[in-house]
């Protein structure tokens, strides 16, 4: 239990860092840490389940990208704002550095083993993304249309 509350509250802090880094606005950046903590506790929750880094970053991005959506949409600021700064704590830079460090050491079994492991965090992280996004766009537009029936 104090792993995740130390865990959620760095990666609040780290969140809270890199949107100050990519210029979110002042009043946003306690929203950026809650989506970029939100999503690191799902990755933790199912890292210890799956064991599998990929999946796991899938689904702390998928979360991601739904908090992020909510967000925007409550305070009518653009997405990217939070999901950007709230995907940083799944992205695998310790990963991609072991594959670098690999390379350097001429060890390129052990480098290609990181650097695909990298490479498919990578791509989940993405796919949550579209995935959510995707998804969202469905259930608003689902809700929409039954607004329209029931106005008229």
């Amino acid at each position: 239990m104090t792993s995740y509350l130390l865990q959620g509250t760095l990666s609040f802090l780290a969140t809270m860092g890199f949107g100050i880094l990519f210029n979110a606005p002042r009043r946003m950046l306690l929203y950026c840490g809650l989506a970029g903590m939100t999503g690191w506790l799902v990755y933790q929750l199912f890292n210890e389940l799956l064991e599998d880094p990929v999946r796991s970053s899938f689904f702390g991005a998928f979360t991601v990208a739904v908090v992020a959506n909510l967000f925007a949409k409550r305070f009518r600021m653009p997405m990217i704002i939070f999901s950007v700064a709230g995907i940083i704590p799944l992205v695998p830079g310790g990963t991609a550095y072991n594959a670098m460090r690999h390379v350097v050491e001429n060890d390129y079994l052990a480098a290609l083993s990181y650097a695909s492991v990298a490479f498919m965090v990578s791509g989940a992280i993405a796919m949550g993304l579209v995935f959510a996004e995707v998804i969202i766009q469905l259930i608003f537009r689902a809700l929409r249309g039954r607004e329209q029936k029931s106005a008229t």
